[in-house]
């Protein structure tokens, strides 16, 4: 069974997390989406996914990007030189999470709530959340946002608009963590849209020790 939380500022060992299942990778429910829980949460490999009640999750394994490697297809490739968007970076985070809360095809909603949307905008504010935009004629078309500490970034989600919009800010946020020296690009779980771009998945104990490196490091966003 998953630990019930209180407002102590505590989290289980990760491996205690539950092991198959439909609730794979759960590992404690309660407590509040603070900026102070949220940060100690995943520094510990941990990250919420629902708000009524408030869930945690370490799922093993772990997918992540490695950074040093991204597969652009001809056809993506192709889009990015023609510079079908502008993109840029931190310029509409809380549009960026609304755009990835809202209704996509062959989805009606997502766990993405309006205390999720605040609690991660406070994370913002404090410099340990991030955006990438794609725009077309001023308009927000993609984009994708997630969390930085130190060398570590956990991409949380990404949405589009325009074809293959999530595509192109996802490889800028690729590219932009490789040239800011971050180490560990973390997705938390596999889809068919990261696979395709050569996200792999590693056992959470090798997670967690290249969690706790990349911590260290002083990456400027």
């Amino acid at each position: 069974m998953p630990v019930l939380l209180t407002k102590r500022l505590v989290f289980p060992d990760p491996p205690t997390a539950q092991h198959g299942g439909p609730h794979d990778g759960l590992i404690a429910v309660g407590g509040d989406l603070s900026a102070t829980r949220l940060l100690l949460a995943y520094r510990n490999g941990i990250f919420p996914w629902t708000d009524d009640p408030v869930t945690w999750w370490s799922p093993d394994p772990r997918a992540i990007f490695e950074l040093d490697r991204f597969h652009t297809s001809g056809s993506l490739a192709q889009i990015i030189r023609k510079d079908l968007f502008k993109v840029t970076t931190d310029r509409a985070f809380r549009q960026v999470m609304e755009g990835c809360a809202g209704p996509a095809p062959g989805r009606e909603s997502t766990w993405i709530s309006a205390e999720f949307i605040e609690a991660y905008a406070a994370l913002h504010d404090l410099g340990h959340a991030h955006s990438v935009e794609c725009w077309q004629n001023s308009h927000l078309v993609g984009g994708i946002y997630g969390v930085s500490l130190g060398g570590f970034f956990a991409g949380e989600s990404m949405f589009h608009r325009a074809n293959n919009a999530s595509k192109v800010a996802l490889f800028h946020l690729h590219r932009h963590l490789r040239e800011r020296g971050f180490v560990l690009f973390d997705i938390q779980l596999l889809t068919p849209i990261t696979r395709q771009l050569g996200a792999v998945t590693i056992p959470r104990e090798q997670y967690l020790q290249r969690l706790a490196k990349a911590e260290e490091l002083q990456c400027d966003f």
